[in-house]
């Protein structure tokens, strides 16, 4: 008989059962999403893209008055001691630290508190291959966020509100647009279209969009691949003349989107420049986690 190991997660300086973690109550990210968070992708002992993803973290808690919690290296030491307790080489890494506990209100505690740091990891959630060949549907959705979206924060009710009207259609994601009709991102993706004559439109990565890990190396890709690209937010009237959409994140890699609403995009199916740029980044991801040696 398999016997299963148990899971094992970290917090606050200890590694504990997944089942028995737990934080204070008056942990200031459970009272008020005073907090941010990172989710990085581990293939074969590599974190992918890390370099970049603890300059955002360090970025988002800077943009907070939140301190580190502790060194990256530090960090990294305990991501790579997660994995060997539980077992596993490749997963995706959830990171989260908020301004930790203190009596509840709220300005800021007047004496500084330690910041809290929470680690888990999991297999990673692969897109399907019906999906990454064959394409996904997407509906649009009002963008009700706050203005720094740029902050990688906990508080993520209205991403989860548009996430929960994509599943209720039966679709993969939430394409997001603004009172002004510009489309900003997806709820937990980057997106983007591609025009007829083959220029990729996104919205640049300023405070009306997080700013993925996941985009900024896809971007870096499609310019090496001389793929042009424009950041400049796009229209619903942009999108009925698209011929190629696609989206981006750290766990969904890239994949196409056929459909939106109503609207075809394109002749329906995956187009060149998503699909070229799907194996670029998985040459970059392995390139990453398999090193020469």
């Amino acid at each position: 008989m398999t016997v299963t190991p148990t899971r094992i997660s970290y917090v606050n300086g200890r590694y504990v059962r997944h089942n028995e973690a737990a934080v204070h109550i008056e942990d200031r990210g459970y009272q008020f999403a005073d907090g941010v968070y990172e989710a990085i992708l581990m293939e074969n002992h590599v974190l992918i893209d890390g370099k970049q993803h603890w300059t955002r973290l360090k970025r988002s808690l800077k943009e907070l008055s939140i301190a580190m919690p502790c060194s990256v290296n530090t960090i990294e030491s305990i991501i790579q001691e997660l994995f060997r307790r539980n077992r596993m080489k490749s997963g995706t890494i959830y990171l989260q630290v908020t301004r930790g506990v203190a009596k509840r209100d709220h300005p800021f505690p007047k004496k500084p508190v330690p910041p809290a740091l929470v680690i888990t990891i999991t297999p990673r959630k692969t897109p399907s291959e019906k999906e990454r060949t064959l394409g996904v549907h997407a509906i649009t959705h009002p963008d009700i966020r706050w203005l720094r979206r740029d902050i990688k924060t906990i508080s993520l009710l209205p991403n989860v509100l548009a996430k929960q009207a994509a599943v209720e259609a039966g679709v993969r994601e939430a394409w997001l647009y603004t009172d002004e009709g510009f489309f900003t991102e997806g709820s937990s993706t980057n997106i983007y279209i591609v025009d007829a004559k083959g220029v990729i439109h996104t919205h640049p990565a300023n405070e009306m969009i997080l700013g993925g890990v996941t985009r900024d190396t896809m971007l870096k890709l499609a310019k090496k691949a001389r793929i042009p690209v424009i950041e400049k937010p796009f229209t619903l009237a942009d999108i009925k003349k698209a011929k190629e959409a696609f989206l981006t994140s750290t766990t969904a890699f890239l994949l196409p989107v056929v459909k939106i609403d109503k609207i075809t995009i394109g002749t329906g199916k995956p187009g060149k420049i998503a699909s070229q740029l799907q194996e670029l980044y998985a040459k970059h991801v392995q390139a990453l986690s398999n090193p020469k040696k």
